[in-house]
């Protein structure tokens, strides 16, 4: 590792005024260092290189700001780091629609929101710099930057929900209430995207098609489903969620969303997936909430009633756990047994193959040809022939 006069060296490169070959030199030898733990633990012992480097992400070189962003996102799952990074600096960054390295900074604010110190940090700047509700708009906006995909604010904003504030934020119900209505309107349309993976090949009916959106009429015969048990289940309870109102319960109704979940229930094959696809179903079959109780989530439950719901809960995933431990053990025995049957056919195969070698040992190569017609007759006749 470097001495300290070789680190002092190393930092005179990485100034604005250094030529751009010398600071290219140095930008990619520190990125080598950070690709190891030691060359981490080094880089954080000396924060005059960390400042040095944060501020050559605004130099003119390309190759020089992404060589500095990928030494951050290698050192941004440490807790300190939060200390020389200038979040409000990457926060307005991020917000700038043209920025080419938007996507290395939603990659650095995941890594720091992972643990709970930095993610406070985090929270507590975003809320006073830009806005949790801002954020959220710029990731639900498709193509907010043509330049980065921003697909790394999705982990960023699941990571912050560890929070309470973040969480009660998030919760807040006239938010939600206003969130769901705009999900589920044209300016958005989640639908569709929350459906296609669930959709199958299955051929329904003329009305049934086109009661649905345009995307998921008249699916064509090879449609696959998403094939993660993990992300349908997601997938199911995010569509469940949205059914927590009435006006996002009369939409999925509207919607048809019934005959999709109709055929999804009789091809899934997971039981916890199937659970979550009943849950949806009783909702979109069932009748609507007694006056009061139309927003699902301004019911208040009594504690006593909401003790039993959690037992029951607790009842439901343990059953769930023996039915899926009994359908993979079914699976199981079936390819043992399929296995079995071709190992039963190679032995017959082998042994009549045998038995064919021996006879014409035994009778020599003048029956080699007749051999040869009975092997591609029926069985019994090769017994029948009288040999």
């Amino acid at each position: 590792m470097l001495s300290d006069s070789e680190a002092t060296e190393l930092l005179s490169f990485l100034t604005p005024g250094t030529r751009p070959d010398v600071k290219a030199y140095a930008t990619e030898y520190i990125l080598g260092l950070s690709g190891h733990r030691e060359g981490c633990r080094f880089l954080r012992s000396k924060p005059d290189l960390l400042v040095a480097l944060f501020a050559l992400t605004s130099d003119p070189s390309v190759a020089i700001v992404k060589d500095c962003y990928h030494i951050f996102i290698n050192l941004s799952a440490d807790e300190t780091l939060h200390q020389v990074i200038i979040l409000p600096v990457l926060l307005k960054k991020l917000l700038d629609p043209e920025y080419l390295f938007s996507d290395q900074i939603c990659t650095i604010l995941s890594n720091l929101t992972r643990h709970e110190k930095t993610c406070k940090t985090v929270f507590k700047v975003l809320q006073e710099e830009v806005g949790l509700a801002q954020l959220v708009e710029i990731f639900c906006t498709e193509g907010y930057n043509k330049m980065a995909k921003l697909h790394y604010l999705g982990p960023m904003l699941s990571n912050l929900t560890q929070l309470p504030e973040a969480r009660n934020y998030m919760m807040d119900k006239d938010r939600c209430y206003t969130r769901y209505s705009w999900l589920l309107s044209d300016a958005v349309d989640i639908l569709p995207f929350l459906l296609l993976p669930l959709a199958g090949p299955e051929e329904l009916s003329e009305e049934e098609n086109e009661g649905l959106p345009v995307d998921l009429q008249y699916l064509p015969e090879d449609k696959m489903r998403e094939d993660d048990p993990d992300i349908r289940k997601m997938l199911l309870e995010t569509l469940l969620l949205l059914t927590a109102t009435k006006a996002g319960r009369q939409t999925l109704k509207e919607k048809n969303v019934y005959p999709i979940m109709r055929e999804f229930h009789s091809w899934e094959k997971d039981a916890h997936v199937t659970a979550a696809c009943e849950k949806l179903v009783q909702v979109l079959i069932g009748d609507e909430p007694e006056q009061g109780m139309e927003n699902l989530m301004e019911v208040e439950i009594p504690e006593d009633v909401e003790e039993k719901l959690k037992k029951a809960d607790t009842k439901e995933q343990q059953e769930l756990e023996k039915e899926q431990e009994k359908r993979r053990q079914e699976e199981e025995e079936e390819k043992k047994s399929d296995a079995d049957l071709g190992v039963h056919i190679l032995v017959i195969i082998s042994v009549h193959q045998t038995h064919i070698c021996c006879l014409f040992q035994a009778f020599g190569q003048r029956w080699e040809r007749k051999l040869l017609y009975f092997l591609s007759q029926p069985a019994k006749g090769l017994y029948d022939s009288g040999l």
